[in-house]
C-alpha cells in the first residue's frame, strides 16, 4: 500500500477565526479584504479604486463614450439649473445655493459614485423637509446669516451620519423607511409643497411659513386680496405647458427631452415676456439681482457650537436619511436596467463624504435625483461623466449667464416645483397596497395624514414608528398553520389554503413559520397547546380516532435561542403528560446543532419530512406479528 502525505494547512487560533469571521461579517465584499494577500501596491490601488470607482472605468473610457455622456449632461443641466433655484426657495435659502448644489456635488460623486446613471442635485424632499425644520425656530427673513449657517452644519452633518453609515456597514437603518412609508409620505409632502406654491402662483405676498394643510390653505383664502390676476394667468398658463409636456413624455418615453427640456424654455419665455411688459405690469414678482461668479467657500460659516446646534443635528439626520434613501433606490433602480451592481455602503460613504464636501462650498443637502436621473438615463448616459458635464454646464452658468435671470418670475419657479413633485404622488402603489398587505397601506396612510396634519419629520416618524411595529408583530406573533395530506402524494401543505388536503388520523401536524425567539417563544407554546386542545375537542365532537402524535414542521424556522429551545423542552414534557408524543421535522442546520447540544429531543423524534415521520410513527403503532 503506498502512503502518500498530507499537508495541512496550520491550525487559525481562536483570535484569527473571530478576526476573518468579521470580516466576511462587515467587508463581505470589500477587495481590500478579499485581495488581502496580495502585494501593499496592489492593495494600494484596489483601495483606491474601492474609493474612487472612476479608476475603475476610467482607463476604457472612450470618444464613443463621452459623445453620449456630453448629450445626457447637457440635456440634464437643462433641467437641472432651474431645478436648482427652485428648490433652495423651497429650502428658504438663496437661489444661488440651488446652483452652487448642482455644480460641486456632482463633481464630487462622479469621483466617488458607482451607479452610471445617478444625476445628482437637490432634491424636492429633503429641501421641503430642511426649509421645515430650520425656520420652525430660526426666520430665514429675520436671521439669514444664522439660517444659512444652520443649513451648511445639517448639511455637514447629514453627510457625516451617511458617511459614517456606509463606513459601518450599517445600511439597515435606512430599511426601516419601507416601500409603504415612503409612498404615503412623498405623497403627503408632494400635496404640502404643491401647496406651498399657491403663494408664487397667485403672486400672495404675506403667506405662513406653516407646513400643515389647514394653515396653507387657511393663509391662501385669508389673503384674497393680495391674489394677482397677471400673476395667476402666468403661472397657470406655464403649469399647463409643463404638465402638458410631462404627460407627452410619459406616454412616449422616446420623447422625455420635450419634459426635459420644459422647465429652462418656461424659464427663457417667461423672463423674456416679463422683461417686454415690464413697464406695464407691476403685479409679477421676480427673482432680481443674482450674485455673477464663484465664492463657494463656507468653512467659516460651519455652526458648531450654541443653542441651535442641536437643531442643526436633528435636521442633518432626517434630510440625511431620505436624501440616502432616494439616492440608493434610484441607483439601484437604473443599475437593473442596465444590468450592473450598485454597492448600497459604497454610495453611502460616496454621498456622505460628497456632502460633507459640500456643506464647505456653499451647498446644502444632495442626492440623486429621481426625474433628472430618469432624464439621464434616456438620454444615453454612459458613465458619471455625465455629471462632470452637467457641474461644467452649471459653472458656465455661474461665471457668465446670471444677470440673464434677473427678470425671471418667481411664479414660474412655483409652477416647475408643482410639475416635480406631483410626480410623488403615486395612487396606484397605494392601492396595490391595500389589496397585498393592509398593515403596510395602513403606514402608508399614517405617513400621509401624519405630513399634511401635523408635520413633515413628525409624519415621517409616526410612519416609521407603524413599521417598526409591523416588525415587532411578525416577530411577536408569527404565524402557525395546520397542515394535511394532499391525496396520493407525500406532500403536506395548509388545511386552509388547500381545500384537497385532509387530516391524518390520530396526527395533528403544525407548521411554524418564523425563528423562534425569547420574544414570540411564550406565544407560540400557548398558541401550539391551543392547537392540541382544539384538535381534541374536535375529535371528540366527531367521533374520531384519538389524538396520539404532534408533529411540528420546522422547515421554516431559520434560528432559534435558548428560551425557543426551553419551549420546545416544555411543550413536551406538557404533551407527555397529555400520552401525546412529540415529533420534529426538518429543523435547519444551526437549529438542528442548537438542539443536539441541548440533549431534548432523541433521534426517534427527527425526521426529515412529515411523510417519512407519519410513515415510521404509524408503522411503530401496528401490532407485530
Amino acid at each position: 500500500m503506498e502512503i502518500h502525505s498530507v499537508c495541512l494547512p496550520p491550525k487559525e487560533s481562536t483570535f484569527q477565526k473571530l478576526k476573518h469571521r468579521l470580516s466576511e461579517i462587515f467587508f463581505p465584499d470589500d477587495p481590500l479584504y478579499r485581495f488581502k494577500d496580495q502585494t501593499w501596491c496592489k492593495k494600494l490601488v484596489l483601495g483606491l479604486q474601492f474609493l474612487f470607482p472612476i479608476l475603475q472605468w476610467g482607463s476604457h473610457y472612450d470618444l464613443n463614450l463621452f459623445k453620449s455622456d456630453v448629450v445626457s449632461g447637457l440635456t440634464i443641466a437643462s433641467l437641472a439649473i432651474p431645478q436648482g433655484i427652485s428648490y433652495a426657495q423651497l429650502a428658504n435659502l438663496p437661489p444661488i445655493i440651488g446652483l452652487y448644489s448642482s455644480f460641486v456635488p456632482p463633481l464630487m460623486y462622479s469621483l466617488l459614485g458607482s451607479s452610471r446613471h445617478l444625476a445628482v442635485g437637490p432634491v424636492s424632499i429633503a429641501s421641503l423637509v430642511m426649509g421645515t425644520m430650520l425656520s420652525e425656530k430660526v426666520s430665514p427673513v429675520q436671521h439669514p446669516t444664522l439660517y444659512l449657517k444652520l443649513a451648511f452644519t445639517a448639511t455637514f452633518f447629514a453627510g457625516l451620519f451617511q458617511a459614517s453609515l456606509g463606513f459601518l456597514r450599517l445600511g439597515l437603518v435606512i430599511d426601516f423607511l419601507s416601500k409603504a412609508t415612503l409612498v404615503g409620505f412623498m405623497a403627503g409632502a408632494a400635496i404640502i409643497v404643491s401647496l406651498q406654491q399657491l403663494k408664487g402662483l397667485l403672486g400672495i405676498v404675506h403667506f405662513t411659513t406653516k407646513m400643515q394643510l389647514i394653515p396653507v390653505l387657511t393663509s391662501v383664502f385669508h389673503h384674497t386680496k393680495e391674489w394677482s390676476w397677471e400673476t395667476i394667468v402666468m403661472g397657470f398658463s406655464f403649469l399647463l405647458l409643463l404638465l402638458t409636456t410631462r404627460h407627452i413624455s410619459m406616454k412616449k418615453p422616446k420623447l422625455f427631452w420635450i419634459s426635459a427640456a420644459a422647465p429652462l424654455t418656461s424659464v427663457i419665455l417667461s423672463t423674456l415676456l416679463v422683461f417686454l411688459i415690464k413697464s406695464k405690469v407691476h403685479g409679477i414678482s421676480i427673482i432680481g439681482h443674482l450674485q455673477k461668479g464663484l465664492n463657494p467657500t463656507s468653512t467659516n460659516m460651519l455652526y458648531f457650537n450654541g443653542q441651535y446646534l442641536a437643531l442643526a443635528i436633528k435636521t442633518g439626520i432626517v434630510t440625511g436619511i431620505l436624501s440616502l434613501t432616494e439616492g440608493i433606490a434610484v441607483g439601484r433602480t437604473f443599475a437593473s436596467l442596465k444590468n450592473y451592481q450598485v454597492d448600497g455602503n459604497k454610495e453611502m460613504m460616496a454621498i456622505g463624504l460628497m456632502n460633507m464636501a459640500s456643506s464647505c462650498t456653499s451647498c446644502y443637502v444632495t442626492t440623486g435625483s429621481f426625474s433628472r436621473s430618469a432624464v439621464n438615463y434616456n438620454a444615453g448616459a454612459q458613465t458619471a461623466v455625465s455629471n462632470i458635464v452637467l457641474a461644467g454646464t452649471v459653472l458656465v452658468t455661474l461665471l457668465f449667464l446670471m444677470p440673464l435671470f434677473y427678470y425671471t418670475p418667481n411664479v414660474i419657479l412655483a409652477a416647475i416645483i408643482i410639475t416635480a413633485v406631483i410626480g410623488l404622488i403615486d395612487y396606484k402603489a397605494a392601492y396595490k397596497l391595500w389589496n397585498v398587505d393592509k398593515l403596510d397601506f395602513l403606514a402608508c396612510i399614517c405617513s400621509f395624514f401624519g405630513v399634511l396634519f401635523i408635520s413633515v419629520p413628525l409624519g415621517l416618524g409616526i410612519a416609521v414608528g407603524v413599521s417598526v411595529f409591523k416588525i415587532l408583530l411578525h416577530v411577536t406573533r408569527p404565524n402557525t398553520l395546520v397542515l394535511g395530506n394532499i391525496p396520493a402524494t407525500q406532500i403536506y401543505q395548509s388545511l386552509n389554503r388547500y381545500k384537497e388536503a385532509s387530516r391524518v388520523p390520530s396526527f395533528l401536524i403544525l407548521a411554524i413559520e418564523s425563528p423562534i425567539y425569547f420574544a414570540n417563544s411564550t406565544y407560540l407554546q400557548e398558541r401550539l397547546l391551543r392547537w392540541v386542545q382544539e384538535e381534541e375537542e374536535r375529535i371528540k365532537a366527531n367521533h374520531e380516532s384519538t389524538l396520539k402524535c404532534i408533529i411540528i414542521d420546522m422547515t421554516s424556522v431559520t434560528a432559534i435561542d435558548t428560551s425557543g429551545i426551553d419551549m420546545v423542552c416544555e411543550l413536551k414534557k406538557m404533551l407527555e403528560k397529555r400520552s401525546l408524543v412529540l415529533v420534529l421535522v426538518n429543523p435547519v442546520g444551526s437549529v438542528m446543532e442548537k438542539m443536539h447540544r441541548s440533549n431534548i429531543l432523541g433521534t426517534n423524534s427527527l425526521f426529515l419530512t412529515v411523510g417519512e415521520a407519519v410513515a415510521d410513527i404509524s408503522a411503530s403503532w401496528k401490532p407485530q406479528p
